[in-house]
């Protein structure tokens, strides 16, 4: 796939009266880029193995945002997560809202669309975790998180990031992805959010309880014995994936295993508090700010 870049096109907007957006065909659909964030898409191939042993080479779609200037920037690599019963929308991620927060805070955002999602849906899926009576929840930890320190080393490449900042963010499965990264320990990451991570919830068949939660806590104490930067936990009183009893016991499995992360159990939230990330920003940001804060991360541009 080609990188469009929104520089590029600059001087051509107030001809062509795009008022500050342009747009890029995608899988058939045209698709806006925010051009007061800097968004561009790219590409980059990689291999992954599923629960089954199946190797194969899959195209990981990275939508990147960026503060205006050369940097260099700190860098965020957001995570999605996992619909329960389509993964081929959207075509691509990319969670704007939330991102205009995180450049704000003078950040570059490098947020990829995985393999087995988006425009490039496969039957090969690296994240299937088995069905409900047998889940194995570590293949796609390795699968996940194998792809986002590729797309780690995309970012590094980048003229205008510090590779020595990173911070690592996901949201439901793609929080569970983030942990298990963390445990990896990646060179330049500093810290790491995990929005409602975890895997194996139907809010629907069985709200607040997901499939096999003690061998998630058993992933969770893994990762645990090995990460050593410090993360930020967020969760709902009202989550329909994940009750407060499976983070807290996955939380407390983690920090007894020797990790270092601050869990944070808010209200409930609307009708489902796993929607948190995507939809009450104007909570999570100031619990979000104090922990970058804390990290010596940048401070919001209206205040340096």
């Amino acid at each position: 796939m080609r990188q469009f870049s929104c520089s590029a096109f600059g001087r051509l907007l107030p001809a062509l009266g795009l008022c500050g957006l342009i747009l890029v065909p995608f899988s058939g659909r045209a698709q806006q880029l925010a051009l007061d964030i800097n968004e561009s898409v790219s590409s980059i191939d990689v291999s992954v193995k599923d629960m089954y042993g199946r190797q194969e080479s899959g195209k990981v779609v990275i939508t990147q945002f960026k503060p205006a200037g050369p940097g260099p920037f700190p860098v965020v690599i957001l995570s999605h997560g996992r619909s329960p019963t389509n993964r081929q929308d959207p075509p691509r991620f990319r969670f704007t809202r939330q991102v205009r927060y995180f450049v704000s805070r003078g950040f570059a955002v490098f947020e990829p669309t995985r393999i087995g999602y988006g425009a490039y849906m496969t039957q090969f899926d690296p994240e299937d975790s088995g069905s409900c009576a047998s889940k194995d929840y570590a293949p796609m930890a390795e699968a996940g998180s194998t792809e986002i320190l590729a797309v780690l080393d995309y970012a590094r490449q980048q003229p205008y990031v510090d590779a020595k900042r990173v911070l690592l963010v996901g949201q439901s499965v793609g929080g569970y992805l983030t942990v298990a990264t963390s445990a990896r320990n990646p060179e330049g990451v500093v810290g790491a959010i995990n929005f409602a991570g975890g895997s194996g919830g139907d809010p629907e068949k069985r709200p607040g309880n997901p499939c096999a939660p003690q061998r998630l806590e058993e992933m969770y104490a893994r990762f645990g014995q090995a990460t050593k930067m410090p993360m930020l936990w967020i969760y709902t009183e009202n989550d329909l994936y994940f009750a407060p009893a499976h983070s807290k016991a996955w939380h407390e499995a983690f920090v007894k295993a020797g990790g270092k992360a601050d869990y944070r159990l808010l209200p409930p939230f609307a009708q489902n508090g796993h929607t948190l990330f995507a939809r009450g920003p104007e909570i999570w940001e100031p619990i979000v700010g104090e922990f970058l804060d804390k990290l010596g991360l940048p401070a919001p541009r209206a205040a340096q």
